[in-house]
């Protein structure tokens, strides 16, 4: 996008609706021009009526206006500044919403291709530098333009010729201004990419904790903590020193105006063209107009931050999903919860590599069926693509002799459940991540899903009970209790078909006994669909199909399969040995 179209953007989707309060800042500029332009103009009769006239009348009057005119300036400048504050936090708040919102409805292979870190990044680092876009930058812009008309019209006010000369500040200062916002601009984008890299190694380094102290990498993981924060300290050193650069340009230009003024002012005084009174005004109104041409000059570079920061969210915010509901999507109406894979075919769209190859199988409705396979089978993509987290490449699913991809996502969701071997938990109560399936389920219900997943027993030995804080993704409980959550979660949920991805997976005999009594309730008369790596889940399922590359290789019960498929044979003994 263009400079024009990212601001046009976001003055469409953000700062129009907050127009009048920007309008009402405007105004408080102007008050600010008008104090500042009247200091400078105030000094005129201040030295010629005082110092030359010696007027005694005005010796309370004129001071007293000056005063006056500082007041306002401070008091109109708080009120512009605080209103465009506001407006600027409202903004970000939107902004980072309409991010988060984006991320939350993204497709799962576009999360998956990307760090959390980066995302992390862009939410706090970018939408702090849209901040300041719209909000610091823009009252700059108003306010210093405004100042600099009006002080430009008191040095035309008290000499034409002196205000020309002054002029000649204006193109160089701006000149300036824009071979540095161009370093700018690309140096923010650097700093925002180690942001990232620093957010993205920093969550790994606490999601991986107990995996660093047995391995003792603690000082390499901080050795690579101190790369990654020296590399921004040294982004975020260039971009000040980068914005300080403008002070020794501004402050040279400065000094070279004022030394010309002073020698054409010497020159017009003893010309008789030019009174010393008109010059201190003009001197003022020059030595005031200083600020602001200096934050104009600045103003390119923030608008270059923005405006890059811009242009990597705008991108996230405006994420098109591939998984969509067609127009006349219906919801699906579930009755025995018959699954049916016709002619599938899948392959993840940054790989060539086909997964699934022409999978053709029926999960029968109210009973339980297992995938079978070594792994990279296919076994976890055959579950990912009847909620819809993946879109199939060829062919048509079908549940109840509905085809999926015609029927609303949230019908077709609303009806499944899944229990996987990497247990999701928030950093929340017991309670809360149980009634995650149904916020609006009642204690009692809470407390039978728990009591169904043979859960109740454990939660209750807890200091609060389900009131207890289990931390970030459960890890204040073991992995079968977190187990048990998971599937009382999924129990609360009430749903016709389950899906069960490894869920009895690395758990001791004991503990997998109790998940497995869970899951039996769970999965009573409910069509299952299990991946398995146990036995004695097989064993329960009324088919089981195995996949080898892709492809459904065998097909049977138990007894059959062990004669007609030499891989089902292998994991069973495997498993002989193993249990």
């Amino acid at each position: 996008m263009t400079n024009f179209e990212v601001l046009k953007r976001l003055y469409l989707n953000y700062t129009k609706k907050f127009r009048y309060k920007i309008l009402l800042s405007l105004f408080f500029t102007l008050v600010v021009a008008a104090s500042t332009s009247s200091i400078a103009w105030l000094l005129d009769p201040a030295v010629k009526k005082l110092f030359i006239e010696k007027n005694q009348t005005l010796l309370f009057i004129i001071p007293g206006m000056i005063v006056l005119a500082f007041s306002m300036k401070g008091l109109s400048l708080y009120l512009a500044r605080t209103t465009m504050i506001a407006v600027g936090e409202d903004i970000k708040a939107i902004i980072q919403m309409d991010m988060s919102k984006s991320l939350i409805n993204a497709d799962t292979d576009y999360i998956d291709d990307k760090h959390t870190g980066k995302f992390l990044s862009s939410i706090t680092y970018d939408t702090s530098l849209i901040t300041n876009l719209v909000s610091v930058t823009i009252l700059n812009l108003f306010k210093d333009s405004l100042t600099l008309m009006g002080l430009l019209f008191v040095m035309f006010y008290q000499n034409w010729k002196l205000a020309i000369v002054a002029i000649m500040m204006i193109p160089l200062a701006s000149f300036a201004s824009k071979s540095l916002g161009k370093r700018i601009g690309k140096v923010t984008t650097e700093a925002q990419i180690d942001s990232g890299l620093l957010a993205k190694h920093l969550i790994e380094v606490f999601k991986n904790h107990k995996l660093i102290k047995i391995f003792q990498r603690e000082t390499s993981e901080t050795s690579k903590i101190e790369n990654f924060v020296n590399n921004l300290k040294e982004k975020s050193k260039k971009i000040a020193t980068i914005f300080v650069r403008a002070t020794p340009i501004m402050e040279t230009l400065t000094g070279i105006m004022i030394a010309i003024l002073i020698y054409v002012s010497g020159k017009l005084i003893l010309n008789n063209e030019l009174e010393v009174n008109n010059f201190f005004s003009f001197l003022a109104a020059m030595m005031l107009a200083y600020q602001p041409v200096r934050s104009l000059a600045t103003l390119h570079m923030g608008i270059s931050q923005g405006l890059s920061a811009a242009r990597r969210i705008l991108p996230v915010i405006d994420i098109k999903n591939k998984i969509e509901e067609n127009e006349d999507s219906k919801p699906l109406e579930v009755d025995n919860g018959t699954i049916k894979f016709q002619n599938i075919s899948f392959n993840y769209i940054n790989n060539k590599n086909v997964v699934l190859k022409n999978i053709n199988i029926e999960i029968k409705g109210g009973k339980m069926t297992a995938l079978v396979g070594h792994s990279g089978a296919g076994k976890s993509t055959i579950l990912n693509l009847i909620p819809r987290f993946f879109n199939c490449t060829q062919g048509d699913i079908y549940i109840d002799n509905q085809p999926i991809n015609q029927c609303t996502i949230s019908s077709l969701r609303k009806n499944i459940s899944l229990v996987s071997q990497d247990t999701t938990l928030f950093d929340d109560t017991i309670k809360n991540n149980i009634a995650y399936a149904n916020p609006n389920a009642t204690d009692e219900e809470i407390i039978n899903a728990a009591k169904n997943a043979l859960a109740d027993d454990f939660i209750n030995k807890l200091p609060k009970k389900y009131n207890t804080e289990i931390g970030e993704n459960g890890v204040r409980l073991s992995g079968g209790e977190k187990q048990r959550i998971s599937i009382a979660r999924a129990i609360l949920k009430k749903t016709s078909i389950i899906l069960l991805d490894e869920a009895t997976s690395s758990l001791d005999s004991e503990t997998e006994s109790k998940i497995q009594e869970a899951l039996d309730h769970l999965t009573k008369n409910k069509t299952t669909l299990v991946i398995a790596h146990r036995l004695s889940t097989v064993l329960k399922s009324e088919n089981i199909f195995v996949l080898d590359k892709g492809e459904v290789v065998g097909q049977g019960d138990h007894h059959n399969l062990l004669k007609s498929s030499p891989i089902y044979k292998n994991f069973y003994e495997k498993q002989i040995k193993k249990d």
